[in-house]
């Protein structure tokens, strides 16, 4: 189309020819751009009056049109007669439907406000539906808005004026109780932070304490241990001064000084190893204590009171009780082994004779089984191995407990006899 476009354009005015006319070198040009053109060439024409010259715009001839001007040349008819088509088919042409090629969408469908082509209608989708042309119900509905609107009355503008004004009243009233559940949940998990927070310093602060102890306990001994070190450096120091003195008599001197205190540094007895024992443990304390804590109960949780001590045969576990207070934990003073042991031994032997005196053939036996048990404590002592000497005093007391048990009748009954006995010689004497 552009390219016929361009065959049907003016060469002078470059538009669509308008009422064409065709010169005698036959090309056509617009009746009004000739006009003009004649118009120019008569203003410089030196030809008779007659006939009036004009050039033509494509070849440069010229012709002569008669007096009556450019009204005298044909018409080009058939390439008037291509405009006028060309024209009309450039006209925009309504739709095609989709559904079916090249089918004009020429109907207004009513019930799907939609345009449709004559197929829809009778055998597509559309099949039976109301239909009616565009323009027409364009034209009906035109006045429709107006009617719609004439019935919208104030009184529904106010019911919807208070719905608008109930809805933002609720919305706050339920944005205040939001804030309101924010501020009460900031407030109790403060207060629960502030709690535990509490519990956590009580805690450190034990534990705090518990190093403390562990510091006054090992330093002093670190030391000693320490100046220790720095005398025997010294003394090694000194040796090597003396053994470079060349004079016998500073020689002998020195050598003197030299003994006296090496002597007095081997003499001086070394600090003893202490095995602290720190408790409760802080897992195994939660797990006992705070495994149940709730909430509610969290003020009154325990905290311990961390406690350092020599490790014993037995611990006391402690803490703060419900009430507050705060119990002891650790061990408490133990009597040397020493002295436990030669106890020990004191009783085994008051229960081996009375056993003797009362049975003595139960007390033999039960003698034969002390002096097992006592080789067997013996040589714990020359292994030192502790634990198995615990148990072993453990065996021990239940063996003791035992004769205790089964000659206690005995002892009353030889108790009692003996005093009946007594009681007889007093009653002969008076």
């Amino acid at each position: 189309m552009d390219i016929l476009e361009e065959d049907l354009t003016c060469s002078v005015c470059y538009s669509l020819f308008s009422d064409p006319r065709v010169l005698p070198c036959s090309h056509t040009f617009c009746k009004s751009c000739l006009d003009s053109l004649l118009q120019t060439s008569t203003n410089y024409s030196i030809w008779r009056p007659l006939r009036m010259p004009l050039k033509c715009p494509n070849c440069r001839s010229v012709v002569e049109l008669p007096p009556s001007g450019v009204d005298a040349l044909p018409t080009n008819v058939s390439l008037r007669a291509i405009i006028e088509k060309y024209q009309r088919d450039s006209e925009p042409r309504p739709p095609s439907c989709p559904e079916h090629n090249r089918q004009p969408l020429n109907m207004y469908c009513v019930k799907d406000r939609t345009l449709i082509c004559g197929l829809c209608l009778t055998t597509g989708e559309h099949q039976g539906h109301p239909i009616d042309d565009l323009q027409a119900a364009f034209i009906r509905e035109k006045q429709t808005p107006t009617s719609l609107l004439s019935r919208l009355s104030e009184h529904r503008w106010a019911q919807v004026c208070e719905l608008a004004e109930q809805l933002e009243q609720e919305k706050t009233r339920c944005e205040g109780v939001v804030r309101q559940n924010k501020q009460e949940v900031n407030q109790f998990f403060q207060t629960l932070e502030a709690a535990l927070a509490k519990k956590k310093q009580a805690f450190l602060e034990a534990l705090d304490k518990a190093a403390t102890d562990v510091s006054r306990a090992y330093d002093p001994l670190i030391h000693r241990v320490k100046e220790l070190q720095e005398e025997q450096l010294d003394l090694v120091s000194l040796g090597s001064s003396v053994e470079e003195e060349e004079s016998p008599l500073l020689f002998l001197e020195k050598v003197h000084l030299f003994r006296e205190r090496v002597d007095d540094f081997i003499n001086t007895p070394l600090p003893s190893v202490i095995n602290l024992s720190i408790s409760p443990r802080a897992a195994e304390y939660l797990q006992q204590h705070w495994s149940a804590v709730t909430i509610g109960t969290l003020d009154q949780a325990p905290v311990p009171k961390v406690s350092c001590c020599s490790r014993c045969g037995g611990t006391e576990t402690g803490g703060e009780r419900a009430d507050g207070q705060a119990g002891h934990v650790g061990c408490e003073p133990q009597p040397t082994f020493g002295a436990a042991l030669c106890g020990l031994l004191l009783l085994l032997m008051l229960l081996l004779g009375a056993a003797l005196w009362m049975n003595p053939v139960g007390g033999a036996s039960l003698g034969f089984s002390l002096l097992s048990h006592l080789s067997q404590l013996l040589h714990c002592l020359n292994c030192d191995l502790i634990t198995p000497m615990w148990d072993l005093l453990v065996s021990l007391k239940a063996v003791t407990e035992a004769a205790v048990d089964r000659w206690r009748a005995q002892l009353s009954a030889a108790v009692e006899t003996a005093f009946q006995q007594l009681t007889a010689v007093i009653n002969a004497q008076l």
